[in-house]
């Protein structure tokens, strides 16, 4: 269950900083059906918010597996899009337990850090347009009336989620890198 919230925190991370960018027109994202931390913002870093929150469990299990938990306790800041455990439990059938085994480590991190932008990134700062993640690949960030969504995909959900380290923002959806076949697994 901790491998899955790790997984999901990662991914989350990704989104956020593929979300921000520098157009000022953009509207403010709203939240909606806020998701308790579980914790006090000033409570830890990413990943001690995250493990506070039972709905991301499965993103914390997936960070663990991964072997990101150190990098993302690190001094950041990192924005990070966070997928719910509805979010891990929306992807095919068996897929996130393929994703947690030791063999399927680097396609794991590929994914959790598609998650993350380097960086704190605020709600009231996000932007429309592309945004790097810490695996490389660009996120699409979209902004339509204060509703952001990631890849035309995911939306964001709950916004500033504070921690020591960074932020999150929770997604409902897990957002995979271009070119990323998971049906291969």
């Amino acid at each position: 269950m901790n491998k899955r919230f790790a997984l999901a925190a990662v991914v989350a991370a990704s989104m956020f900083v593929a979300a921000c960018g520098d157009d000022k027109d953009s509207a403010p994202v709203t939240t909606a059906a806020p998701v308790e931390t579980g914790a006090p913002a000033e409570a830890g870093d990413i990943v001690a918010v995250a493990s506070g929150n039972p709905d991301f469990s499965t993103l914390v299990a997936a960070v663990q597996a991964a072997g990101l938990v150190e990098t993302l306790q690190g001094p950041g800041p990192f924005t990070v899009f966070a997928p719910t455990n509805a979010a891990f439990a929306a992807l095919p059938a068996g897929l996130v337990d393929k994703l947690l085994l030791p063999e399927n480590k680097d396609v794991l991190v590929k994914i959790l850090t598609y998650h993350v932008v380097s960086g704190k990134v605020m709600a009231a700062d996000v932007k429309a347009g592309d945004v790097p993640s810490v695996e490389g690949s660009n996120i699409t960030v979209a902004v339509d009336g204060g509703k952001v969504t990631l890849n035309g995909s995911s939306n964001v959900v709950a916004t500033d989620v504070a921690a020591s380290n960074g932020v999150i923002h929770v997604i409902d959806a897990v957002i995979l890198p271009p070119g990323l076949d998971v049906a291969a697994l």
